[in-house]
Parts: C-alpha cells; sequence; structure tokens
C-alpha cells in the first residue's frame, strides 16, 4: 500500500524497497502473517510518534487516581526531605492527590510551626505542578495537608520543557552534517502501545 492507503498489488522486495526510496518513505510490514505479507509505504518516524501519543492519551485515560501519603518528622533532615519530596513530585505528575503527613513525638507536640514549616517548604517545591486541596491541619499528634496535580501548571510546564528540548534537538554542531530524511527503505516492526495502571501505596519515614 501507498502513504494513501491504495493497494499497489504484489510487488517483490526489491521493487517495493525501490518505490519507497523514490517516495523517500519507509516499506514497514504492517501484517506479516497475511499470505503474502502486507506492508505500506509511510513515515515511520512519524508513525511511531503517532503510536506514542496515542498511547499516552490511553494510559491518561485508564490511570485511576488514589491518594498517596508521604510522612515526614518535624527534625527531618535536608537530604530525606529531598528524596521524599521528589516522590511526592512523581505521584502529582502520575495523577494522584498526596496527603503530606507531619509525625509529632513527644514534646514536638508543643512546637507546631515546626510542621507547617515542612508543609509550606513542600508545597514551595511542588508549587509549579500542584496545588493545595486542603489546608494544614492538627489531626491528634498528626498534622495534615492534602495536595493534587494543577493540570493547567503541568500542560504549561511540559510545554515549555517540550519547547526548550525542541531548540536543542534543533542545533547542528558545528563541522557537522545535519540529519538525513527519515527514510531509510528498511523493514521496521510495528511498535505495540502499553497501558499502565497506577498502584496505591504509603510511604513512612
Amino acid at each position: 500500500m501507498d502513504p494513501d492507503g491504495t493497494q499497489l498489488g504484489i510487488k517483490p522486495l526489491p521493487e517495493a524497497l525501490a518505490i519507497a526510496r523514490q517516495m523517500d518513505l519507509d516499506l514497514v510490514e504492517v501484517a506479516p502473517n497475511a499470505n503474502p505479507p502486507v506492508s505500506r509505504i509511510m513515515d515511520y518516524g512519524k508513525f511511531k510518534f503517532d503510536e506514542a501519543q496515542r498511547a499516552k492519551e490511553s494510559r491518561r485515560k485508564t490511570t485511576s487516581s488514589s491518594i498517596k501519603e508521604m510522612k515526614y518528622r518535624p527534625k527531618i533532615g535536608s537530604g530525606d526531605f529531598d528524596t521524599k519530596t521528589r516522590q511526592v513530585s512523581k505521584f502529582l505528575n502520575d495523577g494522584h492527590k498526596v496527603k503530606i503527613t507531619i509525625m509529632f513525638r513527644g514534646r514536638e507536640m508543643s512546637h507546631p510551626e515546626l510542621g507547617m514549616k515542612i508543609l509550606d517548604n513542600v508545597a514551595q517545591q511542588v508549587g509549579p505542578i500542584a496545588k493545595v486541596e486542603a489546608s494544614p491541619k492538627l489531626d491528634g499528634r498528626n498534622m495534615t495537608m492534602v495536595l493534587a496535580p494543577d493540570r493547567r501548571a503541568q500542560r504549561r510546564t511540559g510545554s515549555q520543557r517540550e519547547g526548550g528540548a525542541a531548540a536543542d534537538a534543533g542545533a547542528t554542531p558545528t563541522g557537522q552534517d545535519a540529519p538525513g530524511p527519515s527514510g531509510n527503505g528498511g523493514f521496521a516492526a510495528t511498535p505495540q502501545p502499553a497501558a499502565a495502571a497506577a498502584s496505591s501505596e504509603t510511604q513512612e519515614g
């Protein structure tokens, strides 16, 4: 088949490859088990990109949102704080809400400002991708806050990253030739989109 889906009939492999090269496109086997096998002339790079976009959209629709929990101590070290907060960012980017819990022990209960400071720092760190859904409150010996993904902010951040990556990719090093066209006249396997499901878990530290 040609790029428009028009059947070109049964062709020997060398002839089919020659036709694909003339169009500066790829010859992709789309039905290897058919008799004879069916191939299509296409831009395989664009095909892979479209497949990845469809798979991403499918994962976005099937991923079930859940509430994760991340626990901090009032006297947590900077290293542990950074590690836990990076995990919070990952949960938010995956579409989950996150309950932040500050656990007080003994005399720490007399210093709730320590817990507030940690919650403020977490909210500030994830501010570009999240919003505070439930403000900090005391719950027994714990102080909690709930963060939710900010979809609009995440899209803006993602667009900015993609724009920067595209600008970097467009630069050609001095003394080197720019990449050639996508056509390579070879066979390529059809990628299979995969769906992912998120699991709920509680991390304690």
